[in-house]
């Protein structure tokens, strides 16, 4: 068997104490980071600071560990790659062995062990032209980890993905409902080999400098304008969804996440996933296939200070739609959770081993 991939906990640490000036910044790096030349600069204009004083907290906030990353987040269904939310029942006293050999794999991003007898919830992604595909994946997987079952919740509807903490305000806020944003399902577009490489040469944690598409212009040989211009077209495609700070959820002071899954009809799932999609401490709205055992048609995804602000948030939406058929699965160990990297090679080298 192949060499498996370290077993993660929830091991980010406990919550770092922020100024306000950190986590009005915190705010305008996940949600306002711009494309342009001197984006730090435009972000420092906005939080009313200086070039550098911006650039120096961001730096600390790296080094301590309140960012992950600050990167490119391209849209993986647009890059044409097959994915999909997957829950498992695995040994209950020893799910890390699973979640090891699941880790394994390039295309998982995030494995959650939640309180459901499907313990082990992961997502995972096969590459365009993959050899195994999804469902052959799935199958090396279970016989590789003994799961006694794998339940397959593709995304039939994506209603949101924005993983958005909200560092300044608080639980009023997380759990008040927005104007719904009107529900376009992405669909996989065709990629030139410009397009490839900019992805490669961009995606990965970027540089806390002024001037940070600097050196991957450099390595496509192309002017930063030039770059700025391609990824600006990649965003009008859907291929790229923004430029972004990625959070350690715990570390920033987030250490609940609850996953509420609904029964809301057929008919009026068009009609309520948008405004469940829409209230600001929701990061994740799918509409996801039901089963005799499993009636839930709605996944949204909490995050909260606390199990009792993702609480407040779901009942503010049950609230809202009248829809009382929920049940909420929280995860009590992070086995592993990471921005998925694209076109590199690594797809291809696990599959030459099971293929």
């Amino acid at each position: 068997m192949a060499a498996v991939a370290k077993t993660r906990s929830r091991n980010d640490g406990a919550a770092v104490p922020l100024d306000e000036t950190d986590k009005r910044l915190l705010n305008l790096l996940q949600g306002s980071f711009p494309l342009a030349e001197r984006p730090y600069e435009e972000i420092a204009r906005l939080a009313e600071l200086s070039e550098d004083e911006v650039l120096r907290r961001t730096r600390r906030l790296l080094d301590e560990r309140i960012i992950r990353e600050v990167t490119p987040i391209f849209d993986t269904r647009v890059l044409g790659y097959n994915s999909m939310l997957v829950a498992a029942r695995v040994d209950p006293e020893h799910p890390w062995r699973a979640a090891k050999i699941i880790n394994s794999h390039p295309g998982v991003s995030h494995n959650y062990l939640r309180d459901h007898d499907f313990n082990l919830w992961f997502t995972i992604a096969t590459e365009p032209g993959s050899r195994l595909g999804v469902q052959g994946t799935l199958d090396v997987l279970a016989e590789l980890t003994g799961a006694e079952s794998v339940r397959q919740l593709p995304t039939l509807r994506l209603f949101k993905i924005r993983m958005d903490l909200e560092m300044e305000k608080g639980t009023e806020t997380l759990a008040a409902v927005a104007e719904a944003v009107e529900y376009r399902e992405p669909e996989a577009i065709e990629l030139s080999e410009l397009d490839i490489a900019v992805i490669r040469a961009t995606q990965g944690p970027m540089e806390p400098a002024s001037t940070p598409f600097a050196s991957p212009a450099s390595e496509l040989g192309m002017s930063v304008p030039e770059l700025l211009a391609h990824l600006d077209s990649m965003r009008a495609r859907r291929a790229l969804r923004r430029v972004a700070a990625i959070l350690f959820h715990r570390r920033a002071g987030f250490s609940a996440n609850g996953m509420g899954v609904w029964q809301v009809p057929e008919d009026r799932i068009l009609e309520l996933a948008p405004r469940m999609a829409s209230f600001r401490g929701i990061s994740h709205c799918y509409q996801r296939p039901t089963y005799p055992d499993w009636p839930y048609s709605v996944f949204t995804m909490a995050h909260g200070r606390s199990k009792d602000e993702c609480d407040a948030i779901l009942d503010s939406i049950a609230t809202d739609t009248g829809i009382d058929g929920r049940r909420t699965l929280y995860s009590s160990t992070e086995f592993k959770k990471i921005r998925m990297l694209y076109f590199t090679g690594a797809h291809q080298e696990w599959e030459a081993q099971y293929a």
